[in-house]
C-alpha cells in the first residue's frame, strides 16, 4: 500500500466529485471499491487510486 493512496475505511472524494468510503481494495491492489458515506446504496469501483482525494483517514488507521 502506498501511503498517499486511500485505503479501506477512508473517506474520499472520487473523480466524479462523490463523497464515498473505501470498502475494499482487491485484485492485486488494482481495484478500489467505494460506497456512499451513509446508508447502504450502490457500490462502485475505480482502478485509478490517484483519482481519489483523501478527505479523512479511517480512525482505525490512526492507531496503526
Amino acid at each position: 500500500m502506498s501511503a498517499q493512496h486511500a485505503w479501506v475505511g477512508d473517506l474520499v472524494r472520487d473523480g466524479d466529485g462523490r463523497r464515498s468510503i473505501v470498502t475494499d481494495v482487491h485484485v492485486g491492489r488494482t481495484v478500489w471499491v467505494l460506497r456512499p458515506p451513509t446508508g447502504g446504496g450502490p457500490h462502485w469501483e475505480t482502478d485509478d487510486p490517484d483519482s481519489l482525494e483523501l478527505l479523512t483517514r479511517s480512525e482505525a488507521r490512526d492507531s496503526w
